[in-house]
Parts: C-alpha cells; structure tokens; sequence
C-alpha cells in the first residue's frame, strides 16, 4: 500500500529542470547543477520549490547563481526562475507589460498569492507561459522590438560587490572572489523580487521607459502643472466613449479615477487626456511614445501646453473681490 502525501506539502512543487534565459545560463556549453527539493521558499508566493544551484562560467570568474521563484510564477509571467526578466524580449516585466497593455492579476496578500499560484499550477501544467499577448497593439509591439535585448549580457552574471572591500577592511586583494568596487546609489541601488516580478515602481523598468520616452519626444515637461496629453489624427468615427475604452485598455497599471477628462473635438480628430496627477501622465506618456491605436489607426501623442495667464484689463481698475488670472494646464 503506497504511503499516503503528506498534506504538509500539498502545493509545493518539485520540478527536474529549470526555467532559465540564456544569460543566467551562461556560456558555458557544460554545466553541472545541484538540485535540492523544497530548499527555499519561493520569493513571490512564498511556497517551497525545487532549487537548482550552478555556475554559468567558472572561466570568466562568474558567481554561483541558483532559482529564486518557482516555476508555477516564472510560467505566469514567462520569465527567467533566477534573473526576473522576460524570456522573450529580456525587459523587466513593467518595460513589457507597459507596452503589451498587460494587468497584473496577481494578489497582493500573501496568503492569496499561495492560494493563487496552487490554482494557476493545474492550469498551466504542460504550458510554456500564461500570458496572453494576442490583443497587443502594434505600437506596443514595436515598441518591445526597439527595446529587446537580441544578444545574452554575461555581464550579470559577475560575482557580488565585496562588503568587506566597501568598509576598507578587504585584506585578500587579488585573490577575493568578490568584486572590489563601490555599489550603485540612487534607486538602483533599491531592488527587490517582488517588485521586479509584479512590475512595480521597478527602478530599472523606470530608465528604460522613461529613456524610450525621451528618445521619441515624449520628455516630460518641466512645468509640473501639466498633467495632460494631446492626441491628433484619430480616426473619423471615433467618439469621446471609444477614446476613453482605448486609452483606459492601454495602461491597465494606472487607476481609471486617475483620467480627469476627455476632450473630444471631432471636428478637427484630436483630444486632450486629462489627468489628475503628473505621475500619471508621465506613465501613459511612456506608454505612448510611439503613439495611441485606436481602432486600428495610429494616433499620435504629444505633452499639452500650459495656458497663458490673460492680460489684466487696462479699461476698469479691479475690484476688492477679484484675483489676479493664473495659468493652468490644457484642457
């Protein structure tokens, strides 16, 4: 009689190989693996996983890297068990579910998340990803190949900065496996799993998008006050209603309570999107740096204009009650 499972263990997972990029992989054409079972915790969904430790390049002086999520969540987001990052485009999740429209349908609390990932199991056994990029736009989608990384960068793969060599109290010199420079400050400096694999305030998804954007034109202006977006050359049957459904599917990640208004002026096929904070302006203009689909034309998206503060009249001195007029932003 076979013994019966340990119902401590139900939903943790046991796998034989790895989901990995080929840059964790390394350029090593034979590498040897350690495989534990249960060994650590998964860094999202908190259950135990199968974790395989290995070098990617003991030639180049590489470090000892090992999975960090299990592959239930590298299969929901498609990316790699140890580096976080897309299998098929190499981007941070952020860099490409801002571009593919995508929405984060993971659970914040950690119980949920378990209880998430044990359902998402069944559902993708055999599959290679759970994302759906069918409804993707064009624009989206060109906006992944300018940014898609073609060749493996081993340059990850480098040993950990030296704690003792930051203090001034390394005293191995050449023969430390670390490596001796000072870290990065600012807010690469401030990563973490969860962030990169659930696609927020990821630092480095934020240069990239931010760098896209400015690359294209869609530098954000340095009067803060103008939080709004201009859209020329929409098509002829588009309505207020229609623009609102596209822009709001476009960047799932941000609030719809966000948008103010939309301004709608047909007779000349343009809009301003109005929104209620810079933040989110600045991340639908990232978004939309190669321009908006809408209806399957392609529009174009530039920064509003702050207006100008009128003249005060010349004719009539003002009153006790009035105030001086003052620029906002377009409507």
């Amino acid at each position: 009689m076979p013994p019966k499972a340990d119902i401590n263990k139900a939903g943790w997972e046991q796998s034989d190989f790895p989901i990995l990029c080929e840059t964790c992989l390394g350029d090593n054409a034979f590498i040897r693996m350690s495989k534990q079972e249960f060994a650590r915790e998964c860094g999202t969904c908190a259950r135990p996983f199968t974790v395989f430790r290995w070098n990617p390049g003991q030639s180049s002086g590489s470090r000892f890297k090992q999975t960090v999520i299990c592959q239930t969540c590298a299969k929901i987001k498609n990316v790699c068990q140890t580096c976080i990052l897309d299998l098929e485009y190499h981007l941070p999740t952020q860099v490409r579910d801002t571009a593919l429209a995508l929405k984060n349908e993971a659970p914040n609390s950690d119980i949920n998340r378990e209880y998430y990932s044990q359902n998402m199991d069944g559902k993708l056994d055999g599959a290679k990803s759970g994302l759906d990029t069918g409804r993707a736009s064009s624009a989206g989608k060109e906006m992944l190949k300018e940014l898609a990384r073609s060749d493996p960068y081993y340059k990850r793969n480098r040993p950990k900065i030296c704690s003792f060599f930051v203090k001034g109290e390394c005293n191995r010199g050449t023969e430390c496996p670390f490596r001796h420079e000072m870290p990065p400050n600012g807010d690469l400096a401030k990563q973490n799993i969860k962030d990169r694999y659930h696609g927020k305030s990821d630092p480095v998804a934020r240069r990239i998008l931010s760098g896209h954007a400015e690359t294209h034109g869609m530098q954000p202006p340095e009067d803060t006050s103008i939080t709004s977006l201009f859209i020329t050359l929409l098509p002829a049957s588009t309505t207020e209603q229609s623009l609102r459904t596209t822009v709001v599917q476009s960047i799932p990640s941000i609030d719809p309570a966000a948008i103010r208004s939309i301004v709608h002026v047909a007779k000349t096929r343009c809009a301003f999107v109005n929104f209620v904070d810079r933040m989110s302006a600045e991340r639908a203009a990232e978004a939309w740096a190669l321009g908006l689909d809408v209806e399957g034309q392609r529009a174009s998206v530039k920064w509003g204009r702050a207006k100008a503060a009128k003249a005060p009249s010349t004719s009539a001195a003002p009153g006790p009650g009035s105030t001086a007029p003052v620029a906002a932003a377009s409507a």
